[in-house]
């Protein structure tokens, strides 16, 4: 029988391999929740190059990065390995101007 790893390692390894990440709940093309479309359009709002995650294909992922962040709902984003927060944070922090200066200042790249 083989044994499960837990999934904090891949985590980790998606959260510092890339300046800025989003797990969500589907695709930025096809976001399957209202807050991860949300997240979406305020990332695609700042032009920012991001990747994402699909929790929804990936079950060890959904459930560990509410454990690595100790965050309990998803969408959650990350900006140079830090934890930013979900969508309602994001939304507060874009329409105070504070996500771009976070986003300027780690220098994120622009998409």
């Amino acid at each position: 029988m083989s044994q499960t790893s837990s999934p904090t390692p891949r985590i980790a390894e998606i959260v510092h391999g890339n300046d800025v990440v989003l797990f969500m709940k589907g695709t930025p093309l096809f976001p399957q929740c209202g807050f991860s479309s949300k997240a979406v359009a305020i990332l695609e709002r700042l032009g920012v190059e991001y990747a994402s995650v699909d929790v929804l294909q990936d079950m060890e992922i959904r459930q560990g990065i509410k454990a690595y962040s100790e965050w309990p709902t998803i969408p959650q984003l990350y900006v140079k390995g830090e934890f930013v927060g979900g969508s309602d944070i994001m939304m507060e922090m874009y329409e105070a101007g504070e996500l771009e200066t976070l986003v300027t200042e780690a220098g994120v790249a622009r998409a």
